[in-house]
This record gives structure tokens, C-alpha cells and sequence, in this order.
């Protein structure tokens, strides 16, 4: 009779993550019916029950799944014996009926957004491609501009969480009245129990999609937290890739009245500009590297050890972990996929910049 219950339990739970998986290749009813449709519901309504606590509900709901699961391998180890033949064949049905019915909420609650449409098309940005030249000028304008803002910067602001969530929102609220892709309800940023450990692990703040937070690393530099705070909101608002996520970001916070905030986006964006110069001509990286600012330069340094400080060796087997994860996601270039933001702020970009061909 049990072992019915389980069989017929597998049966339907394999057609719901079928019919779920199948509804992902359709991106337009995917955007219309989930992005904007059921996901903004259910999300505002997850921030708003873990907002009512003052920690990060997520890594507790975290820590009992793999308590759970480790609890349930220890313990099937140890009856392996006294078990029936029966009983042993059940096992691992029982499994897949667990992870299938992660996979199923995880889609439902955010993971279907991976089938949307890109979210340049719906904000109007081109995929036009750069050359060299091009790229160097973009790399130009950005120094020039990093630069500028670092002399305007508040360099004695020291962040706490709440001051980010609030600061954030408002970006938000702003960039809201430009397109309403940029609604932020319920405001729910976290800060995560254990910085040190995703210090360790090279991560900057990760989205959780079973309790709606945005989770910070709150052991980061300041001057790159107004940015990263940004970036995790627009996972909140259904951004699933990370590019995409980046160019919420920058848009959210580079258009803040707050200059430490346009400075954290334009700091983060000429990050991302340089290391794609570094690829393709590094003559021109050297020789834009040479044009920063010493206080610019300064923050470069201070980020590079942060990073060295915590990282060590870890630091490489998480980016080859989360670069299969992006893959499995339909993210094909895996981590080289968070240079399309590099196309995207030259379409942004490319009017103001004057570029001798």
C-alpha cells in the first residue's frame, strides 16, 4: 500500500515538473503569465513574511534541507541492513519524490524567470557589437567618469544593512517612474549569518528563492555594497541571469541622486570594461590602467585583498562550481556570460562617445 502511495506520488510529481519544464520553452507566455503575472505576487508576499524577521531566514531554511537530508542518508546507512528488500527499493523513489519537489518549487516560486525574455529587449537596449576601438573608448569613458565620482564620493559612509535596503529601494522608486520593470514592493535585504563564509567562498550576496531575500555580504568593501545591494534586488524582481541582473543594477544605481551609489555602479561596470580590454588588447589595458585615479586605484587594491584575505584556493573550485551552475541554467558561456554587460552599456553608451574609425 505504501509503496502504491509512492509510486503514484512519482507519477504526478514527474508530470507537474514535466508540464513546468515544457511551459519554459514558450518565453512569451513564460513573461506573461509567470514573470508578470503570478511571480510578482508570490515573491512581494515571501518578502513580506521574512521581512518580519530581523535575520536572514534563508540560511536557516538552508541548513535544515541539508540537516534534512544528511539526517536521512545517516540513517538510511545505518538500517541499510535491517531493511527489506522492499524497503531498500522504496528509498530511492522516496528520494527523487524529495528533490522533485524542490525542483518544483524553486521553479514556481522564482526559477521559471530563466525562460524570460531578456530584459534588454524589454528596455529597449541593441545587441550591437563593439570592436577594439570602440571598446577602448567605452573603457575611456568610464575612467573618466569613475574617476570624477570618486573625488565627489562620501568616503565616511559606513553602511548597515538597513541603511542599503532603504537607499535601494528609493534608487528603485525612482527607475520605477521610468519603466515599471523597475516596481519594488516590500523591501526585504538581508544581511547573511555567516559573512565570513561566503568571504570564503568568493560570493558577494546571493538571492534566495524560498524565503524572497536578498542576502548581502556585509563583510565587503563599502564602496561596493550600494551596487551589489542593487544587483540582488533585481533577482528579487525576477532578473534570473546575472548579466541582466548587473544591468538593473547599474541602471538602478547609477541613476541615484546618491553619488556613492553612481560611483559603486560606475566602479563595478569599469570592472567588468577592463578585464574585457585585458582580453582583447592588453597595450590599451595597460595603458587605461595607467589613467586611473590614485584613489580609484586605491579601491582596486583594497578589493584584491579582501578577496586574498578570505579566499585562498577556495576561491577557484566555487567558480568552477557556480560556472557549472549557470550552465545547467541555460546560461551556455557560463561565467563569461557577465561580459554581455559589456554590449549592453556600449548600446547604452555608444551616442556619447566619438570614436575616429
Amino acid at each position: 500500500m505504501i509503496a502504491r502511495l509512492i509510486l503514484i506520488k512519482l507519477i504526478v510529481l514527474l508530470g507537474l515538473a514535466f508540464l513546468i519544464f515544457f511551459f519554459g520553452f514558450f518565453p512569451t507566455l513564460v513573461q506573461k503569465y509567470y514573470s508578470t503575472g503570478f511571480y510578482p505576487y508570490i515573491s512581494s508576499a515571501l518578502r513580506f513574511i521574512s521581512s518580519i524577521f530581523p535575520f536572514a531566514v534563508s540560511d536557516i531554511i538552508y541548513a535544515l534541507l541539508i540537516g534534512f537530508v544528511l539526517y536521512k542518508i545517516v540513517r538510511f546507512y545505518k538500517r541499510r541492513k535491517s531493511l527489506k528488500k522492499q524497503d531498500r527499493t522504496l528509498v530511492p523513489l522516496q528520494i527523487l519524490n524529495f528533490f522533485l519537489i524542490l525542483y518544483i518549487v524553486f521553479k514556481l516560486v522564482w526559477g521559471l524567470n530563466y525562460s524570460r525574455p531578456s530584459v534588454s529587449d524589454e528596455l529597449g537596449i541593441g545587441n550591437e557589437k563593439y570592436n577594439v576601438k570602440e571598446l577602448v573608448s567605452l573603457g575611456e569613458y568610464f575612467i573618466k567618469k569613475t574617476n570624477a565620482l570618486k573625488v565627489e564620493q562620501n568616503k565616511n559612509v559606513a553602511y548597515a544593512i538597513t541603511d542599503l535596503e532603504t537607499n535601494s529601494a528609493k534608487a528603485y522608486d525612482l527607475m520605477e517612474k521610468k519603466n515599471p520593470l523597475f516596481a519594488y514592493q516590500s523591501p526585504c535585504l538581508k544581511s547573511v549569518l555567516i559573512p565570513w563564509m561566503l568571504s570564503k567562498a568568493g560570493i558577494e550576496g546571493y538571492y534566495a528563492p524560498l524565503s524572497g531575500e536578498a542576502n548581502m555580504n556585509m563583510n565587503l568593501p563599502d564602496f561596493v555594497k550600494p551596487y551589489v545591494s542593487c544587483h540582488e534586488i533585481a533577482h528579487q524582481l525576477g532578473i534570473a541571469y546575472e548579466d541582466e541582473a548587473n544591468l538593473l543594477g547599474y541602471l538602478t544605481a547609477s541613476n541615484s541622486p546618491d553619488v556613492n551609489y553612481q560611483y559603486s555602479a560606475n566602479y563595478e561596470m569599469l570592472r567588468y570594461i577592463l578585464f574585457e580590454i585585458r582580453m582583447k588588447s592588453p597595450e590599451d589595458y595597460k595603458r587605461l590602467h595607467d589613467t586611473l585615479s590614485p584613489l580609484v586605484l586605491a579601491d582596486f587594491k583594497t578589493e584584491k585583498e579582501f578577496w586574498r584575505k578570505y579566499n585562498g584556493e577556495m576561491f577557484a573550485y566555487m567558480d568552477a562550481a557556480f560556472d557549472r551552475f549557470l550552465k545547467l541554467n541555460n546560461q551556455k558561456k557560463g561565467i563569461d556570460s557577465y561580459q554581455d554587460i559589456v554590449i549592453w552599456l556600449w548600446n547604452i553608451h555608444k551616442n556619447e562617445l566619438k570614436v575616429k574609425n
